[in-house]
């Protein structure tokens, strides 16, 4: 047998186990198991970010086990089963893929991007931007967004363009925080938007560089408490310009 169809046909047993004897686990419910799942994927998230291959095996295990979990708790409400997910996932990828499985010829990544979004709308949906989750992290959003309209061609042609607007979105966004006006909200979202909008376009994953950011100011920044507490100095003792002298130890300390 299939080592790999065993080792599945292992976590479906199991599955069956804890759903009939452990009490935590049959008082889940699709909407118990929600907070969780989400929780699972920005775990398996981070450590795609730090490449901790051995930690992504594992959070890989766990968003696959949540979904056995939910295909369980489906198939009990007679819903549908494991075999109808996988099934399911199978034909659409089929489907969607007819440069492999039927006659479309498609020799680069942006050409298959737009028959896959022509696909969809064949398939029934009203809007391209359809399938973008409501709950969705905005910034994540944005990027899935201006991935779609692209797909049918709804785009800048050069990054110098995409620049030339995030400039163009900063200069009205200082007008109105010069004016104090109702308007700034607005207008910083416009500059987000077009700021991600100009990431695509060089080739970098928003998310990702302001994960790494954050991870990175942390890191210097738990440095920086560090230096300042073996100094016997505390924050409540120091102005920022003696702040900065520490916080620049701390780059060079962390980099």
């Amino acid at each position: 047998m299939d080592k790999r169809l065993e080792a599945f046909e292992r976590l479906l047993n199991i599955m069956d186990d804890l759903r009939e004897k452990c009490p935590w686990d049959k008082k889940q419910t699709l909407s118990s198991l929600r907070h969780l799942t989400i929780e699972e994927t920005y775990e398996l998230a981070d450590a795609i970010i730090d490449n901790d291959l051995d930690e992504l095996k594992g959070e890989i295990g766990d968003l696959m086990l949540h979904m056995v979990f939910y295909s369980k708790i489906a198939s009990e409400k007679g819903a549908f089963d494991i075999t109808d997910v996988l099934n399911g996932i199978c034909d659409k990828l089929v489907h969607r893929h007819p440069h492999i499985y039927g006659d479309v010829e498609a020799t680069d990544e942006a050409t298959v991007k737009a028959n896959w979004e022509k696909l969809k709308l064949k398939e029934g949906k009203k809007s391209v931007l359809e399938g973008v989750p409501r709950s969705m992290p905005s910034l994540v959003k944005a990027s899935r967004i201006q991935e779609k309209v692209k797909g049918i061609g709804f785009d800048w042609d050069h990054p110098e363009q995409v620049l030339e607007k995030v400039n163009e979105e900063l200069a009205e966004l200082k007008v109105e925080v010069d004016g104090k006006t109702d308007a700034i909200e607005e207008e910083f979202g416009d500059v987000l938007f077009s700021m991600i909008n100009y990431a695509r376009f060089i080739g970098v994953n928003p998310e990702t560089a302001l994960e790494k950011t954050n991870k990175k100011f942390i890191k210097r920044f738990q440095e920086m408490e560090k230096l300042i507490k073996e100094n016997d100095k505390g924050f409540e003792d120091m102005e920022l310009k003696e702040m900065d002298v520490f916080w620049n130890k701390a780059k060079n300390n962390v980099g």
